[in-house]
Formats: structure tokens, sequence, C-alpha cells
């Protein structure tokens, strides 16, 4: 994927879609008509927006031009979890984001997603996740995986306390996945040609608003 230019607005960085020749695309996936073109409308000046109600037409909606879906959970007849195994399965290069009600529990330990957003959503929220799913895409498979896990340690931990999960098996395992995909990336980080943006992004994993890694 061709790294996009961003520009400051409002004082977050944002991809700038007349700097490139080609503009993301990005799925939204609700049954909510109304909320579905309410995300159109806040991600239309920054990328190319394709919608889909409802999990059936999502399914018939995906090709290998999408950069990033963003998928509600709970939906009628065909959910959200059966959209993204549709695109895990056929291997689409797709970043992907889980927008929905929807409250997290041990059952994403082990989902394929990107990134996992609690509605409500604002829409610096929606374009920040964005973003950086576009930016994560340049990198290497463990970075992504390590910001995927990362997502999902601070989810769970956001929505209901650090404490909740101790005795939980899955979630001990995440854990320990989690500090043993870091160890081996601070081991190449400082070898790789990492720019500014792959610095903020490493960056974030040791931040005081992140999850606790170790």
């Amino acid at each position: 994927m061709t790294r996009l230019p961003k520009v400051e607005i409002c004082g977050r960085p944002h991809i700038d879609p007349t700097m490139t020749g080609e503009t993301p695309l990005v799925l939204v996936v609700e049954d909510d008509p109304e909320l579905a073109s309410l995300y159109e409308a806040w991600l239309a000046d920054e990328y190319r927006v394709r919608t889909a109600i409802g999990g059936r037409a999502a399914i018939d909606a995906l090709d290998d031009a999408i950069d990033v879906a963003l998928l509600d959970r709970r939906m009628p007849t065909v959910s959200g979890d059966d959209v993204l195994d549709a695109i895990r399965d056929r291997e689409l290069e797709v970043r992907v984001a889980m927008v929905t009600a929807v409250e997290p529990d041990a059952d994403i330990i082990d989902m394929p997603f990107d990134d996992y957003l609690v509605k409500p959503v604002s829409r610096d929220d929606l374009l920040g996740t964005v973003d950086d799913l576009l930016l994560r895409s340049d990198y290497d498979e463990r970075v992504r995986d390590l910001f995927s896990l990362a997502s999902k340690k601070a989810v769970l931990e956001s929505e209901s306390g650090s404490g909740a999960f101790a005795a939980n098996a899955e979630y001990e395992r995440l854990d320990d996945e989690i500090s043993e995909l870091q160890e081996e990336l601070d081991r190449t980080v400082e070898a790789m040609d990492a720019d500014d943006e792959f610095e903020r992004l490493f960056s974030d994993l040791d931040s005081p608003n992140s999850a606790e890694w170790h």
C-alpha cells in the first residue's frame, strides 16, 4: 500500500487524499442506514466510502479494492463476526475495525480484527482509527499483530477494568503473546529504518494511556 501524506487538521494528523494518486477505500457496514450515512459523511472528505446495509450486503460488497472495513457486530441474519470471517477466509488485505455497541468480552481475543471501537464513537475517533489502520498496513505483519493484540487488551481493560480478567486463561495467553511479540520487536526496531509515524505508533504501546503490557 502506498504511504499516504498527512496534514494537520485541528491539531490531529490526517491523510491528505489530494497528495496521492489513489484515495483509500473504506467499507462501512451497518444495519442502521442513518448511522451508515453519518459515518460516510464523516469519512467522505478524506476517503472513498462504500456502504453496505447489513451483513449480507457487506459480503456481496467485498473485494480487493477495500483498504479498511468498519464492521458493526450485532446485525440480523449475517453478523459482523460473519463478515470478518469472510474477509479473512478470502485472504483480503483489509484492515478491520469493529465499530459496535457489543461490550467486549474474552470472546474477542481470537477474533482476527485490528481494532475495536465501542459505540457511540466520535468523528475524531473514527477518522483517527482509519488513519492508524492505513498506517499499520505499511508495516511488518508482526507489528500489525502486536497492535491488534494490544487493541484487544486495551479495550477489555477499558470496558471491564484490569482485574476483571485476572484469572481468565485466554486473557493470560493474550498478555503473554503481547509480551513475547513486543520483546521480539524491541530487539529489531532499532535496526529498522523507522519513520516518525512508525515511532509514534510504536511508542503508543508504552504511553501512560496504553494498557500495561508487562
